[in-house]
């Protein structure tokens, strides 16, 4: 039995001889007892309990296979040969999970392995990684294979309602698409993947994306600070900077927006730019969203206490529209700082809110009863639908600064920009023009009949404590200007 050893596991050769000395069986039986019982632990530690799919221990064996058929295909002269690796994230699960319990979740996420098995071919592999991620590899021997096609038909098959008790999910999911050997090298493969899918989901989730070499840039300094990311909030690195937002007619400031900030204890002052897609990346949005919602209203509470109505403006990620309580969240975060609800305006990027349709009609709605106001940020960048614009109960749109930098410069800009306040206008709803740094820029909108600017023209994004006095400051410039104006020219 020495040579048994070797190819065993001991347990499972101690329990078969156990099963087998019950049953009465033989040395044959015993090593066939065993065999079997090898080859179904074997599998099952290669298959995902939940889902019947391919772990990532056995996605990376398979990949590992398709590789070296690959490298075959090229040295017997087919060119065309490619991988592609789709790497798929639900969009919206972890609230669905949250509020309707883990056999619903489970539920949930068998749908989807069905469906992404029904929307590949036949040969492709499709594996579960853990949570809601999933993974997919196809090989194409010419070029005929498109990735866009399979990306289009999963992100269709996830988006239909999903039947669990007591009603229907709706999901959708971001995929990120990675070409091999054009996004290689081999071993960075489900990395790039990964990394387009992020991508996907800083559009709004509900796409799907490309790799791009400069996803690629990013990730290590992104993968170090995550960890940190987590517990900014408890050990006080966090802090809301507030632009004012000057009225275009009057030059009164009646509100600012609230711009999230992050200073790190050891690599201090961190980029939106760098931290917004982790924390979405990782989960964490929720809890940066709910920090900004709580802060925001409880600074207006404080420059009530100093006599200032302001208004406030905050950015909603497609993240939190997907949650269902977040009208509940945001109507008691006002109570608690008894702040009128027309004071809170909630800013959504286009792509946004044309991304999700449903959830952005779902929450706006939900806002707009409660009587927060609305706005569709970076307005002109997307690809909005004018009519369902109309339906939107949203009170302004702001034009992205890309338009507003140009101004001085352009007609086309300044047409653009013309078309937009008049649409805006004729639909009864304010326009904002954010970026304005120039005196010219300024002009222009204000001859275009923009309700609101903001840039550094005015100011940069400051801490709470610098803004009642920089408004006082200005309104004492204002003053003097024009008892200047109004002083007699001496004759």
């Amino acid at each position: 039995m020495s040579n048994l050893s070797a190819s065993f596991d001991p347990l499972l050769v101690a329990s078969a001889l156990l099963a087998a000395a019950c049953a009465g069986m033989g040395l044959v039986g015993t090593l066939l007892l065993v065999t079997k019982l090898d080859r179904r632990l074997h599998q099952r530690a290669l298959r995902d309990p939940l889902t019947g799919l391919p772990n990532r221990l056995l996605f990376d064996k398979l990949m590992a296979k398709a590789l070296k058929r690959l490298a075959a295909s090229v040295a017997g002269g087919r060119e065309g040969a490619k991988i592609f690796v789709l790497y798929v994230d639900l969009d919206g699960f972890k609230p669905v999970n949250d509020a309707l319990g883990h056999a619903v979740g489970d539920r949930v996420l068998k749908e989807v392995a069905a469906r992404l098995r029904a929307s590949v071919r036949a040969g492709d592999t499709v594996a579960r990684l853990g949570g809601d991620e999933f993974v997919l590899l196809m090989e194409c021997e010419t070029a005929l294979v498109d990735p866009v096609i399979a990306a289009r038909r999963i992100v269709e098959a996830i988006g239909q309602p999903i039947a669990t008790p007591p009603r229907p999910v709706e999901i959708s999911c971001s995929v990120g698409i990675a070409t091999y050997p054009e996004h290689g090298p081999r071993e960075r493969l489900v990395a790039h993947a990964d990394a387009a899918m992020g991508e996907a989901k800083r559009a709004g989730g509900n796409t799907w994306a490309h790799f791009e070499e400069r996803l690629e840039g990013a990730r290590p300094e992104m993968l170090g600070l995550h960890n940190d990311l987590r517990h900014a909030i408890e050990n006080g690195e966090l802090a809301l900077h507030y632009q004012p937002k000057i009225d275009g007619r009057t030059g009164e400031t009646h509100g600012v927006e609230a711009l999230l900030r992050w200073t790190h204890p050891a690599h201090g002052a961190v980029s939106p730019v760098v931290f917004i897609p982790l924390a979405e990346r990782f989960g964490l949005i929720g809890r940066l969203g709910d920090w900004v919602i709580e802060e925001a209203c409880r600074q207006v509470d404080a420059w009530a206490a100093e006599g200032v109505r302001m208004n406030v403006a905050i950015n909603l990620s497609v993240h939190q529209l997907r949650e269902t309580d977040l009208v509940d969240r945001i109507e008691q975060a006002l109570l608690r700082h008894n702040m009128d609800a027309d004071q809170l305006l909630c800013e959504i990027t286009e792509s946004v809110a044309m991304g999700d349709v449903k959830a952005t009609q779902r929450a706006f709605s939900g806002l707009a009863h409660i009587g927060v106001l609305l706005s569709i940020d970076d307005f002109g960048t997307g690809y909005s639908s004018l009519s369902y614009l109309r339906r939107l109960p949203a009170r302004q749109l702001k034009i992205d600064r890309s338009f507003v930098m140009d101004l001085e410069t352009s007609g086309d800009a300044r047409a653009i920009v013309s078309a937009v306040v008049h649409l805006a206008h004729d639909l009864g709803l304010g326009v904002v023009a954010e970026g304005v740094e120039t005196v010219g820029q300024r002009d222009v909108l204000a001859g275009l009949d923009c309700d609101e600017l903001q840039g550094y023209l005015f100011a940069r994004p400051m801490r709470a404590p610098e803004v009642l006095p920089w408004i006082a400051a200005r309104r004492a410039e204002s003053a003097h200007r024009a008892a200047a104006l109004a002083e007699p020219v001496p004759g």
